[in-house]
């Protein structure tokens, strides 16, 4: 695909135009919540939603372990609006006492997931991102908020598509791209690749040591809350032990089998 082709029984397809024309048809009175995540795909429909001269209001759902190179990006941009969560990762994970896994998602409900209710949220979902996504239509009816309503006004387009509407239409980039990322989103993310992540921990030292104290008072909290009960220990020895199985990628079963000399991302 490109973003002009020609079709021998459509003729011209300007994909940017049929873009701005699903923009202009589905606008509400009130305008689109428009839900920006700092990537390229975000960036894209920022530019179109623009172009297409629609009333909307953007919004930048900080989860407090967002690369400071994302931040960054995102800031240059004074039009979007940049949510604090009342409770950081930090304590979300004290709350739940466990880390996030790509099953157990429960931070992407809590920090990126909010806010639209009520509004057509306008966002830059691709069904070519990924499997799950494949399945995405253009318009759909959030199933955890019956209120809020999506418009994907790219979910045909191709990572093909998005990077020349970049180059093409001068768009604004995250540098993360230029350095080697293929996917933005929060530091040591469970979705991202073992090779991104292990990446990440060496790049963002601090953000670990946050992760490890966040599990270890997590762990110690637990356990202090079941002596005396009939129920059962943990797995693991402490939080760090907790913390390594997580950054390995094995589960907890393959985690309690290892070579004690393994760590987790040398």
């Amino acid at each position: 695909m490109a973003l002009i082709e020609h079709d021998l029984f459509r003729g011209r397809i300007d994909r940017v135009q049929i873009a701005i024309d699903r923009l202009k048809m589905f606008e509400p009175e009130e305008g689109y919540y428009l839900a920006y995540s700092g990537g390229k795909d975000s960036d894209t429909i920022l530019t179109l939603a623009k172009m297409a001269g629609v009333k909307f209001d953007a919004h930048y759902h900080l989860t407090t372990v967002d690369p400071p190179e994302l931040v960054y990006h995102v800031r240059r941009h004074p039009e979007v609006r940049i949510e604090r969560p009342e409770m950081s990762m930090w304590q979300l994970i004290r709350k739940k006492g466990i880390l996030p896994t790509r099953v157990t998602r429960y931070c992407c409900a809590y920090l990126k997931e909010r806010g639209g209710s009520g509004r057509v949220v306008l966002t830059g979902v691709r069904s070519g991102e990924s499997i799950k996504r494949s399945k995405r239509k253009m318009n759909e009816v959030c199933y955890t908020d019956p209120s809020k309503r999506f418009l994907h006004a790219i979910v045909d387009w191709g990572d093909k598509e998005v990077w020349q509407f970049i180059r093409e239409y001068n768009v604004i980039y995250c540098k993360l791209y230029d350095q080697g990322s293929t996917r933005l989103g929060c530091i040591l993310c469970p979705l991202a690749t073992q090779k991104e992540r292990k990446k990440q921990a060496k790049k963002y030292p601090k953000v670990v040591t946050a992760y490890r104290h966040a599990i270890k008072l997590a762990f110690y909290a637990r356990e202090l809350a079941i002596v005396g009960t009939s129920r059962k220990q943990s797995t693991f020895k402490d939080g760090d032990d907790q913390f390594d199985c997580w950054m390995s990628g094995r589960s907890v079963k393959e985690w309690a089998e290892k070579d004690t000399s393994f760590w987790a991302y040398e």
